[in-house]
């Protein structure tokens, strides 16, 4: 069973910097595209950044210029190094990979548990 496992949320002042990873474990045959969501108290999960596995990224137009999404396909490792952080970036930020399991299968989105960001004005 695919399992997306995050860590690196936490506290952090306006202005600060954190960086978030997940990573997929279990059995599975590829992973198209990994990447982060977000979601605030009160509104809808919304796209950050996602990246496929050719590199191709895509980011929100609130994260342009202060985040980074990357990858280590050794790891099957999704990275996300956010800077210049401000409060109402606060939200809880979920890892998702769109992961083909076996040869025979379509491949489906997995989502992690979720990692709490906030930061303090």
């Amino acid at each position: 069973q695919v399992q997306l496992v995050e860590s690196g949320g936490g506290l952090v002042q306006a202005g600060g910097s954190l960086r978030l990873s997940c990573a997929a474990s279990g059995s599975f045959l590829r992973i198209f595209m990994m990447g982060w969501y977000r979601q605030a108290p009160g509104k809808q999960r919304e796209l950050v950044a996602v990246i496929t596995n050719d590199g191709s990224t895509n980011f929100a137009d609130s994260a342009k210029g202060r985040f980074t999404v990357s990858k280590d396909g050794a790891k099957n490792t999704v990275y996300l190094q956010m800077n210049s952080l401000k409060p109402e970036d606060t939200a809880i930020y979920y890892c998702n990979a769109n992961i083909r399991e076996r040869l025979n299968s379509d491949s489906r989105a997995y989502w992690g548990q979720g990692t709490q960001v906030t930061v303090s004005p």
